[in-house]
């Protein structure tokens, strides 16, 4: 019998990251998997491959958010930002030349950070140029990139709509100034409602606005005004996370020195301002699409990058320590800027670690990510890896629906909105023995 420890309504956020990005766990990928990665690569796709995609890394910041914990740097100049861009083009060009892609078309295109918007228009358009010598995108289905809103003017998202851009990804967080200074965000709300008025008039196929749930400073008052601010934007999609503290953030550090403590709110109340979220925007038109995203009905509002990726596609990520999964590998570049760039002038791809995933690791990525969507198709498991996770997975599925986290109707499992809501402390009991050493302690 399994048993669900991850109820507790008033739990204390502490140091550490509940939520689940990919499968098996980064821990286990390792250097000695690099040759495979080639070997993959030199591989034919075949007639009928999945999905492609291109996740492009722009590493420079204005200033680290104290709860960030991405590879980004604030310290460039702009001869090391044209020497990134360009290493970034002929990485690029690395990956047009193997067999397993080449002559296969981007389906999707993701510019994520750090801030992509960082960059001028001018440097925009002359990292797509060049990046075109090799690859275009032209057939993209979605081209999502995202902004900080202090770094954008009418201009640069011209141009960023001028190479090709669907999806603007504007990270808002909070519309209260002194939360985003408490949290060493470097934009304030004046800049968000400048920003969003220049988009529009731009004409974006979609907006998405990002909010975080609990961050230091937040109260409820703060937190209702914040929803209704961003409700009066009208985006096309809105995603809300809830706070966390990663290892190597400025918040873990301070947490580290001051006896562990967290300024951050418990989860039952970050869980309680995400559904507060989540009503606010369902009241008015839009639908539940994830569980960190809602959606206007009426607008076409899919979002192919997340779902390609949650149904096995292949991605190629380009840049600084970023991360890729292709021909049923993941790995990962190297995460230093020297180390990075030295691979890159050697001509040779810089990957740093890497794990080739079994039959039964593809099927539970696939399984634990799209449980993150609120609905799991069990017939969809059956065609494509002949398992059937009703039974495989009983003793969870059984826990989680006397715990009122899922309700399952034949082939349809089905998350109730409290389970959606700490979907990513339910995942790690899909695992594998050997990896459930990360069951949360309970939220």
């Amino acid at each position: 019998m399994v048993q669900l420890d991850v109820i507790q309504k008033n739990a204390n956020t502490e140091v550490g990251s509940y939520f689940v990005a990919n499968y098996p766990p980064f821990s286990a990928w390792g250097p000695g998997h690099k040759q495979a990665v080639l070997d993959g690569l030199d591989q034919s796709a075949g007639p009928d491959p999945s999905p492609l995609g291109l996740y492009i890394h722009i590493p420079f910041c204005r200033k680290r958010c104290h709860f960030c914990y991405f590879r980004v740097y604030t310290d460039r100049n702009s001869s090391e930002i044209e020497q990134y861009l360009d290493a970034l083009t002929r990485e690029i060009e690395l990956y047009s030349r193997k067999p397993y892609l080449q002559n296969r078309d981007f389906q999707f295109v993701y510019f994520g950070g750090g801030t992509p918007s960082y960059l001028s228009g001018d440097q925009l358009r002359g990292l797509v140029d060049r990046v075109n010598k090799h690859w275009r995108w032209e057939q993209a289905r979605e081209v999502t990139f995202e902004c900080e809103p202090g770094t954008l003017k009418k201009s640069k998202l011209e141009a960023i709509k001028e190479i090709g851009v669907t999806r603007l990804s504007l990270g808002i967080e909070h519309f209260d100034d002194d939360v985003l200074e408490i949290n060493g965000r470097a934009h304030r709300s004046p800049e968000v409602l400048r920003a969003y008025e220049w988009a529009r008039e731009v004409g974006f196929d979609q907006i998405n606005v990002d909010l975080i749930a609990g961050m230091a400073g937040d109260t409820d008052a703060k937190w209702e005004d914040t929803v209704a601010r961003t409700l009066a934007l009208k985006p096309d999609n809105l995603t809300v996370y809830q706070m966390e503290v990663p290892q190597n953030s400025t918040l873990a550090r301070e947490a580290r020195e001051s006896d562990g403590e967290v300024p951050i709110a418990d989860w039952g109340t970050k869980r309680k301002w995400v559904q507060q979220a989540f009503d606010a925007f369902c009241k008015v038109g839009y639908e539940v699409s994830s569980a960190y995203t809602v959606v206007k009905r009426d607008n076409n509002n899919g979002f192919y990058y997340r779902d390609s990726l949650w149904r096995g596609a292949d991605m190629i990520g380009t840049g600084v320590a970023s991360f890729s999964y292709a021909n049923g590998i993941h790995f990962q570049n190297e995460g230093g800027w020297a180390d990075y760039l030295d691979a890159i002038s050697n001509e040779q791809l810089p990957i740093a670690r890497a794990l080739p995933a079994t039959d039964q690791q593809r099927m539970i990525r696939e399984l634990v990510l799209q449980h993150k969507l609120g609905k799991v198709d069990a017939g969809y498991f059956r065609d494509k890896f002949q398992v059937e996770i009703a039974t495989t997975y009983a003793d969870v599925y059984d826990a989680m629906q006397k715990s009122n986290f899922a309700r399952i109707d034949g082939d349809h499992i089905q998350l109730t909105p409290q389970g959606l809501l700490r979907v990513d402390a339910l995942l790690p009991y899909f695992f594998e023995p050997e990896y459930r050493s990360q069951l949360p302690d309970g939220n």
